[in-house]
């Protein structure tokens, strides 16, 4: 299948499948082998690396659609490939020759963003998103909402943002429907709504978007949208927590520290103050100090 357009993708090979082809992917070696195109063409079964390619965007669409973390996925990416002993610098060279459809276009992309195999190139990744995306790849689409929120590789449009994440909502994918709401509770390519953003936030939490989850849970402890509710507050933080979301387990870290939603803690506040400093919260670590020095 060239791009990803439904929440379920089809996939004729099967785990025994894949199995078959890893065993007879390489002819020799790659790892040994100078990263360039002859060599990688050399190598590979072509029919066999597209079918891996598909297999790894219907598996990664998942991952994104959860909401899971950058760095969770890149890791992911990482070692998906590994997994099958496939050097990341030839698969680039391969991809660069090799755009067969939308879903090659897109990692062609994400390379390209995530310095994987390369330097990374943000304008590259940019043009190569928005290819994809002309061809319907629902994750080239993702990432180019929020290439346009950001301003990476491109100047920011909000305006872009929000019609990018309007349409992966209507088709239902959480983690369109979860950046959405973030345009409406910031105004982002549209107006102000807390009403709005809070029902979208709950929508994706429902579908068991990770960002979902946090971001209601920010809703009741702030009453954005709705009335204050810190009991509400602590238990989506702690659901979003438990699927390694730095900032949901920062937050759920202040709520044992100051007693809301639940008894104050100061040993599990410090636990999940370490949760979130290990995966690079500068707010938790100034907090582990604090704490430490009381």
């Amino acid at each position: 299948m060239d791009n990803i357009n439904t929440p379920n993708i089809n996939n004729n090979s099967s785990h025994t499948e894949l199995s078959q082809i890893n065993q007879k992917f390489f002819k020799a070696n790659v790892l040994e082998i100078e990263p360039s195109t002859r060599s990688i063409e050399e190598n590979i079964f072509e029919e066999d690396l597209i079918i891996i390619i598909d297999k790894f965007v219907d598996l990664h669409f998942q991952e994104t659609n959860k909401g899971m973390e950058e760095k969770v996925r890149k890791k992911f990416v990482l070692d998906y490939f590994s997994n099958y002993s496939i050097n990341l610098q030839e698969i680039y060279y391969w991809l660069i020759n090799n755009q067969t459809g939308s879903n090659s276009i897109y990692l062609l992309g994400y390379f390209n963003y995530y310095g994987i195999g390369m330097d990374i190139n943000e304008q590259n990744a940019f043009k190569l998103y928005q290819k994809a995306a002309e061809l319907e790849n629902i994750l080239a689409q993702f990432e180019l909402a929020g290439m346009y929120l950001l301003g990476k590789g491109v100047g920011k449009n909000y305006s872009k943002a929000f019609e990018l994440s309007e349409n992966l909502s209507e088709r239902k994918y959480p983690y369109g429907i979860n950046r959405l709401g973030y345009c409406y509770e910031f105004g982002f390519g549209t107006y102000i709504d807390e009403n709005k953003a809070f029902e979208l936030y709950q929508k994706a939490a429902d579908l068991g978007n990770i960002f979902g989850m946090y971001n209601l849970g920010r809703c009741y402890k702030n009453g954005f949208g709705t009335s204050i509710n810190n009991k509400k507050a602590f238990e989506l933080f702690q659901r979003a927590a438990n699927f390694e979301c730095s900032k949901a387990q920062q937050s759920l870290a202040w709520m044992y520290e100051k007693g809301y939603g639940t008894e104050k803690s100061a040993d599990l506040a410090i636990y999940w103050y370490k949760k979130s400093a290990e995966q690079g919260s500068i707010y938790s670590k100034s907090k582990l100090k604090q704490l430490f020095k009381e």
